[in-house]
């Protein structure tokens, strides 16, 4: 029975073979249209996109093979399945090899054609649906993904999509629970390895000689429970990218073969003579200061060097106040649907205390807060008494809080962060306003007016 239909075009010169066929599969279901010569064939897939064409190698015009060749320039989506009354092994091969789905010899049996056309949509559904799953993977990890229009995190984004092109090594450096995994992630569908395999091991997570064997692979017998061989995780990220988070956490001995494998692109598995080369993209993560590893021994120097190549540093949520909003509002959407619910906020006290909290466990700690609050609250808004106790005890419901919320809007409750946002810009820019104004994405008017707003003043703040 058939299951799929689809819209067809049958090309044939000879009229009654011609209807026979439309007849037959448009009582299949499925939508048949009929052309006599390739031009005609042609002029309608130029005005529609059939999904099969099904169609005669000889033909008064132009053979079949030219309007096989024109579909695969033209409309690649379109599957072909050629016939023929003289087939050949030779010309079967060379209808293949130009791109056909099948060759079939006529006369042609309707079970085997139907069968065939079945195979061919249910061959396209499949890459449809790659397509789609491609698109929410490129939407799910990629660099839109990461919230954030902080101006430290603009120039992250920049940097991001300048090295995400080249095979050149990144480390990203940042506090645990700050989205390492997730910037790596958005490299990697940004660059031409997004159809290759991405591999993550969190190297904190493993003994040393487990480690070893994960990254490496081992051959049968080389250790006590080494009962077959294993393929590690470099292989399996050949072409792709490896992700190694915690890299600090490596021993002496690992980083040695780190080193290699940075430097020659080969290694050999545990117990195992055999050479591999690899292409990948390596990224390496830490929330250690290697600097002082490396000053200390810990770390390999020439390690350090090598993997120092592109640093990506992950801001402090602490040091991004002004994307808490942003934050909030996409993960109260995100929690919203997976759970069924339809809070419409966080009210302002609510905002207020989470931009006064110091946030130790970063976007990951927020991430976690916001899904329970919508967990748990009854109401339409998301208030102070929802959430977690240790964001409750940071936050003083003075009279002196209520006058500085005002009427109760956000753009109140985060007129403190964006006063700090602005001071450190300064700061870290020598107090320059052309500069800072530059790196915080705004005009040096708007810098001043903001300036002289939040009575910033350069020889006040060094009084502090």
């Amino acid at each position: 029975m058939k299951t799929n239909s689809g819209s067809l075009l049958i090309v044939d010169d000879d009229q009654y073979i011609l209807e026979a066929m439309a007849d037959y599969l448009r009582s299949l279901g499925h939508r048949t249209e009929t052309s006599l010569t390739c031009l005609d064939a042609i002029q309608r897939l130029k005005e529609f996109p059939f999904q099969v064409v099904v169609c005669d190698v000889n033909l008064p015009d132009q053979d079949g093979f030219h309007l096989l060749e024109w579909t695969r320039e033209n409309a690649p989506d379109t599957a072909v399945i050629m016939l023929t009354g003289y087939g050949t092994i030779e010309s079967a091969i060379e209808a293949i090899r130009l791109g056909a789905f099948e060759y079939l010899t006529k006369p042609v049996i309707d079970e085997e054609l139907s069968l065939t056309i079945e195979r061919c949509l249910d061959q396209r559904q499949v890459v449809e649906e790659n397509k789609t799953l491609k698109a929410q993977l490129d939407q799910r990890h990629g660099l839109a993904n990461i919230v954030g229009q902080d101006y430290k995190m603009q120039k992250m984004f920049d940097l991001i999509e300048s090295v995400a092109d080249t095979r050149t090594t990144v480390l990203v450096l940042g506090e645990n629970g700050t989205g390492k995994t997730m910037t790596a992630r958005a490299i990697h569908q940004l660059s031409d390895r997004c159809n290759k395999p991405f591999v993550e091991v969190a190297c904190g997570a493993l003994p040393d000689s487990l480690l070893e064997s994960e990254l490496f692979g081992h051959k049968a017998g080389s250790f006590t429970g080494a009962t077959h061989d294993k393929i590690g995780k470099f292989l399996q990220a050949d072409g792709g990218t490896l992700f190694l988070d915690e890299i600090a956490t490596s021993s002496p001995s690992l980083q040695v073969k780190l080193l290699r494998v940075l430097q020659d692109r080969e290694f050999e598995a545990v117990g195992d003579n055999k050479t591999h080369s690899v292409d990948i993209r390596l990224i390496l993560a830490t929330n250690q200061n290697l600097e002082e590893m490396v000053a200390s021994g810990e770390f390999r120097q020439d390690l350090y060097y090598r993997i120092n190549v592109i640093t990506l540093t992950q801001p402090a949520l602490r040091e991004r106040l002004s994307d808490i909003p942003l934050l909030i509002e996409h993960y109260l959407n995100v929690y919203n649907e997976q759970i069924g619910k339809s809070i419409k906020s966080f009210d302002a006290s609510a905002i207020q205390a989470m931009l006064k909290y110091q946030w130790p466990g970063n976007v990951r700690e927020l991430i976690n807060v916001i899904e329970r609050s919508v967990v748990l609250t009854k109401g339409d808004y998301i208030r102070v008494s929802d959430l977690p106790e240790q964001i409750r005890q940071e936050q003083s419901f003075s009279l002196s809080t209520d006058s500085r919320l005002g009427n109760g809007s956000l753009k109140n409750a985060l007129a403190n962060p964006e006063r700090q946002i602005i001071i450190e810009a300064l700061e870290s820019n020598g107090w320059n306003r052309q500069n800072t104004a530059k790196a915080l994405g705004i005009n040096r008017t708007t810098l001043y007016k903001k300036m002289k707003k939040y009575e910033i003043d350069f020889e006040k703040q060094l009084m502090h």
